[in-house]
C-alpha cells in the first residue's frame, strides 16, 4: 500500500497505527531495493511542506527534514556553515542534490554519508516527532552504527537544529574518494574552529567519516586544540592518539591502515584551510 499524506498530522496519526517505510527523496531507498519492488505500507512525507525550509530561533538554525541539499546550498548561510556547504557539494550529481533531502540521509545513517559528518561538527540535534509529542536528541546519538538510529517506528525525523554559536566559525569539509565526482568517500573530515580576538582556539569541533561504524568526533584533539594560536604550525602537535577512536575496515574501495593514514592527512588540512579563514 501507496500512501501520501497532505499534512505532519496525517502522516504522523499513520504511523501511531501501523508500521511503515518512509519515502521523502527516495535517493537512498529506490537505489536499495534488490528485488524491484517495496513490501509493506509505504508513507510518501513528498508533500509535507511544513517539513521544508529553513528558520532562525534565539538558539538555533533549524533546517526542515525535507529541505533538500540544492535548496540548502542555496539559502543564505553563515559562514560558519561553509563546510556543511562543502559537503552539500558532494552529496551525489545535481540531480540528487535536487531531490535528496537532509533528513533522508540522517536516517539512511551510512558511515559514509558526507552531510552527517559535516552536522556533527556543528553539533546538530534533530526532533523526532509522534503523535501528539516531540523530543530533541543529539545527532551522535540518534546515529548509532551502519544503517542504525534511534527513531522509534512511530517517529518521523521533522528538524535539524544547530546552535547559533557555530555561526561565525571558520568551517572546512575535505573528502577523498576514488576520482573527483560522483563517488562514495574512502574517508572525509569536517572541522569547525571558534577563534578569540586573540587569534587562539576557543572551540573545536572535528568529525571524520568513513573510518567507523559512524562517523565520530576526534574528543580528545579537540581538547588539545582549545587555547592554540592560529597559524600555519599550530598542528603539527597531531599525534597517532588523536586518531585513536576510528576503526577503519578494509573494503573495495580502501584498506584500514590506509583510511587511517588519509584521515590523520586530511584532518591536518582541514584545520589549516579553517585557518586560513580566520581574520
Amino acid at each position: 500500500m501507496f500512501l501520501r499524506p497532505g499534512t505532519l498530522d496525517e502522516a504522523l496519526q499513520t504511523l501511531s497505527q501501523t508500521r511503515a517505510t518512509i519515502l521523502s527523496g527516495g535517493t537512498d531507498l529506490f537505489p536499495a531495493i534488490t528485488d524491484g519492488q517495496l513490501r509493506g505500507l509505504v508513507l510518501d512525507i513528498s508533500a509535507l511542506s511544513e517539513l521544508k525550509g529553513l528558520h532562525v530561533t534565539p538558539g538555533h538554525i533549524c533546517i526542515g527534514a525535507r529541505t533538500t541539499w540544492s535548496e540548502l546550498l542555496a539559502a543564505s548561510l553563515p559562514r560558519g556553515f561553509d563546510g556543511l556547504r562543502a559537503a552539500a557539494r558532494e552529496i551525489g550529481s545535481v540531480q540528487i542534490q535536487n531531490q535528496a533531502t537532509v533528513a533522508g540521509n540522517i536516517c539512511n545513517a551510512s558511515p559514509a554519508a558526507d552531510g552527517v559528518a559535516a552536522l556533527l561538527a556543528l553539533d546538530a540535534e534533530i526532533t523526532l516527532t509522534s503523535h501528539g509529542t516531540a523530543r530533541n536528541l543529539p545527532l551522535a546519538d540518534f546515529v548509532q552504527g551502519n544503517r542504525k538510529t534511534a527513531r522509534r517506528p512511530d517517529e518521523l525525523l521533522t528538524s535539524i537544529r544547530i546552535p547559533r554559536r557555530w555561526e561565525n566559525a571558520a568551517s572546512s569539509f575535505l573528502k577523498l574518494g576514488a576520482r573527483r565526482y560522483l563517488v562514495i568517500s574512502i574517508v572525509m573530515v569536517a572541522a569547525n574552529l571558534l577563534v578569540g580576538p586573540d587569534g587562539r582556539i576557543q572551540e573545536a569541533a572535528i568529525c571524520v567519516g568513513s573510518c567507523s561504524p559512524k562517523a565520530i568526533r576526534l574528543s580528545k584533539l579537540e581538547r588539545d586544540l582549545v587555547g592554540l594560536a592560529v597559524g600555519p604550525d599550530a598542528f603539527q602537535f597531531l599525534r597517532a592518539g588523536h586518531f585513536s577512536p576510528l576503526s577503519p575496515i578494509d573494503d573495495m574501495r580502501a584498506t584500514a591502515s590506509y583510511r587511517r593514514e588519509a584521515a590523520q592527512t586530511l584532518v591536518r588540512r582541514v584545520l589549516l584551510e579553517c585557518a586560513s579563514k580566520v581574520g
